[in-house]
């Protein structure tokens, strides 16, 4: 940025007079004292004069000098300044008001963005799929709500509380403690009354105004007067979150159910935005501090750099695939729209910010929501900045797309963004505030290393020719460092530093800045992706399901009724856990046996595969003693589901002995097919022969008649336990490390110096491929398009087909 000061007089206002003298004091000697600010930009000097003082050394005239510009920088006031923030999670929250979970924003949660910035707006995404939130998708039809109290809490206001109860500092922080408690409070086993749900937070609400205290209790007990809440409170829940259901439905008329509220997206997008700005004036925050990027609910898909694409936040953030991720996609449960008030604060907006937090499930999916991306880039006179993650994180940022070699860098984010952000990120951000290490004990990064932290290494110059302008600056908290040894942001630090930009930018309103040339965008194109079928209505329709499957459990016929609903509870949640299962998939089974060790009859010379499907009874059979171990009972049970999907296929399925002159070569195995009017399977008959093919088996002059030749005593993966097994390890890699092995391929290095190596990859690939584009294909899941009667016509139809 230019230094010289007869340009910034003339375009800087009255305002900003008095701060331009003083750097041009500065500038006029002959070796600039500015000069004794290590950092490379000037913008970076000034955040660094701020934060951490004038440096050491200077003479008496200059001394005075730094001090001057350094207090009309801290005194200069920006309340009226507008702010729109982009995130989710504890990212968006800590940077707005520190993170209100952790038991130090207690003692002092009044900080960060909403104290020097009072019309902070922040705008939450909606894709979160775990914890309590995953809880409420089961039975409400509502966007996540977990990341939006986290958020709503964070922006709670020493002046606004101040102002609505009348109290003094002290007070504010009580209120503001209490809140926290409460909202964050997590119970496990279904309180009887509002009296027992508050004597379990441990809350006392005497403490709070009554006003507050009053609605507060009315919306606890609201949790057990409307029947659309009830199935809430037998889950595992933050208090918080179902408080803000409750706000929500409060709006709503009782004699409209949940099923009706399915049918009405707009009904609830109206009692979600009044819900919302209602509980955030009650609390203490700006009135529209928190609205979600939209109120259509949505699902995040990830593309895996080998194929794999797999649907739920909570499962990404999880994942340990080995492989980077391409892109992600946003499935809306309805036509997504965003507030017209979110418009309103972005077009009017002086700041905006892309809060850190994860890469690829908080940012990207909030500008999938058509306009939002657009309506930044019309505002071009706010500053705009992306602050940078500080640390590689596990299944998203550990990797890099362009080079799976070596750890992520700030460009491999911005790279994430331009493609996976409708229009790239030209005019979303010109800056990107990353985390200077110069401060940062060498030991304290030492021992993140060995702990496999690793931070997000800064490649400035690549990030320059990208178009933007890496500002490198001491952005984390100190104290956290001292206290409990942690390298995260702090929200008082990085609203100074902020600020700080935000002023320089006035400073020099109208002076354009020199950027490099800009290196060629790699920019797709996305499309809108709707999926009707609402999570809360496929965690019923699983149910369903479940019911009609006959449970045996041991060798009575019966088994014991209880037995039988924790299986039936069990599988449901697995299945739940699993959102890419289509209902399709589960129309070829008709009961699940379990079966005692001393009745298990399956060869095991191969494999240890403890589950399998008999299409003769149409069953899934599994040993009793995976029932004892979640993680067994899950892999069991989706090898077996898998391989339900191809049926009764076949007619039989020998192995014959392959014999020269006395010598034992091999094994032939020989399957036949049956007629394609006569199987019950999910695939039809040009998909069921080239998952054939890709399986190796060789097709005969018979077109029922497939053969594979195995070499000596070699072990061999049939048909019908590769799809069990690949189904498995497509859902969740961990659970078939067979199957992980034989993928291994596609995470070296190829060359041409073996051919056949080459064949094995195109041959894994075609294999992902086609689990991708047929098994799971989102486009081929009739099951989740059909209603009631469709799909209990079909499932009915297949059992009575056997």
């Amino acid at each position: 940025m230019e230094t010289g000061m007869d340009g910034m007089k003339a375009q800087a206002g009255t305002s900003n007079e008095s701060l331009i003298d003083h750097l041009a004091q500065l500038s006029a000697k002959k070796v600039t004292p500015l000069d004794m600010l290590p950092q490379e930009d000037l913008r970076e000097k000034l955040v660094e004069l701020v934060l951490n003082g004038q440096p050491r050394g200077t003479d008496r005239e200059t001394s005075a000098l730094f001090g001057a510009l350094r207090n009309s920088l801290i005194a200069r006031k920006v309340d009226e300044t507008k702010v729109v923030v982009f995130g989710g999670g504890s990212g968006l929250s800590n940077v707005i008001g520190g993170d209100n979970r952790r038991a130090g924003w207690l003692r002092q949660p009044f900080t960060g963005l909403k104290e020097i910035f009072p019309h902070t707006r922040s705008v939450v995404c909606v894709t979160d799929d775990g914890g309590s939130t995953g809880e409420m998708q089961k039975d409400l039809p509502l966007v996540a709500l977990g990341d939006i109290r986290h958020v709503l809490i964070s922006s709670i206001q020493l002046g606004k509380l101040q102002k609505r109860y009348s109290l003094s500092v002290y007070e504010a922080v009580e209120v503001a403690a209490t809140l926290a408690e409460l909202f964050n409070y997590r119970f496990k086993e279904c309180p009887q009354d509002s009296a027992s749900l508050l004597a379990g937070s441990g809350v006392n609400l005497d403490g709070l105004p009554i006003i507050l205290r009053d609605d507060l209790a009315s919306l606890i007990n609201h949790l057990f007067i409307d029947q659309r809440l009830a199935s809430t409170l037998t889950r595992p829940h933050c208090l918080g979150n179902i408080l803000l259901a409750a706000a929500v439905y409060r709006g709503i008329e009782t004699q409209i159910d949940n099923d009706m509220l399915c049918r009405q997206p707009e009904l609830l997008r109206r009692a979600l935005f009044s819900g919302l700005t209602s509980l955030a004036d009650l609390l203490g925050a700006e009135k529209r501090a928190v609205l979600p990027c939209t109120s259509a609910p949505a699902q995040l898909r990830v593309l895996y750099a080998n194929g794999v694409q797999i649907t739920g936040e909570s499962k990404s953030s999880f994942a340990k695939r080995g492989v980077p991720v391409d892109r992600v996609d946003v499935d809306f449960h309805h036509e997504p729209e965003a507030y017209e008030e979110i418009f309103e604060d972005i077009l009017g907006a002086d700041i905006i910010i892309l809060a850190p937090g994860s890469l690829y499930t908080s940012i990207i999916p909030i500008f999938r929501v058509p306009g939002l991306a657009e309506c930044v880039r019309k505002n071009s006179r706010a500053l705009k900045i992306l602050v940078s993650n500080l640390w590689v994180q596990a299944g998203e940022t550990d990797l890099s797309i362009s080079d799976p070699e070596r750890k992520f860098h700030v460009s491999d984010m911005i790279r994430a963004y331009e493609r996976n952000i409708p229009g790239g990120t030209a005019g979303l951000f010109d800056e990107v505030l990353c985390l200077s290490l110069r401060d940062v004990p060498a030991s304290v990064l030492q021992r993140y290393a060995v702990e496999g932290k690793i931070p997000i290494y800064l490649d400035r110059d690549i990030v320059k020719k990208q178009g933007y302008t890496p500002l490198e600056c001491g952005i984390f908290s100190k104290d956290a460092l001292a206290e409990r040894g942690v390298i995260q942001h702090d929200p008082a630090i990085l609203a100074k530093a902020i600020k700080t930009l935000f002023i320089v930018q006035e400073c020099f309103a109208g002076q354009k800045r020199q950027k490099d040339e800009c290196a060629p965008r790699d920019v797709v194109a996305h499309r809108v992706s709707i999926q009707p079928l609402l999570p809360c209505l496929k965690y019923h329709k699983i149910g369903e399901i479940l019911e009609r499957l006959e449970i045996r459990y041991g060798r009575r016929p019966g088994g014991n009724d209880l037995v039988a609903d924790r299986i039936r509870t069990e599988i449901r949640e697995i299945i739940w856990r699993h959102h890419d299962i289509p209902l399709a998939h589960l129309g070829y089974i008709q009961g699940i046996r379990c079966i005692d060790l001393e009745d298990w009859r399956r060869d095991q010379r191969w494999d240890n595969v403890f589950s399998f499907f008999d299409p003769d009874e149409g069953c899934i059979i599994i040993r009793r003693d995976q029932f004892d171990v979640p993680q067994k009972l899950e892999i069991a049970f989706l090898i077996a589901l898998g391989e339900s999907l191809l049926g009764d296929y076949a007619t039989s399925k020998t192995m014959d002995s392959v014999e020269v002159n006395g010598l034992h070569l091999g094994k032939v195995y020989h399957l036949r097919l049956k007629d394609e009017k006569e199987r019950t399977c999910y695939f039809s008959e040009k998909n069921l022969r080239h998952y054939l093919e890709l399986t190796r088996m060789l097709p005969t002059g018979d077109p029922c008649h497939y053969t594979r030749l195995i070499n000596g005593d070699e072990g061999f993966t049939p048909p019908g336990l590769f799809m069990g097994l690949m189904y498995a390890w497509y859902l969740e890699n961990q659970f078939a490390s067979h199957i992980e092995y034989k993928m291994t391929v596609l995470k070296i290095r190829q060359s041409d110096l073996i051919p056949e190596q080459l064949k094995m990859l195109a041959r894994r690939k075609k294999i992902i491929s086609f689990f991708r584009d047929v098994v799971f294909s989102s486009s081929g899941m009739e099951g989740e398009r059909l209603n009631d009667g469709e799909m209990n016509g079909r499932y009915n139809e297949d059992i009575g087909s056997r």
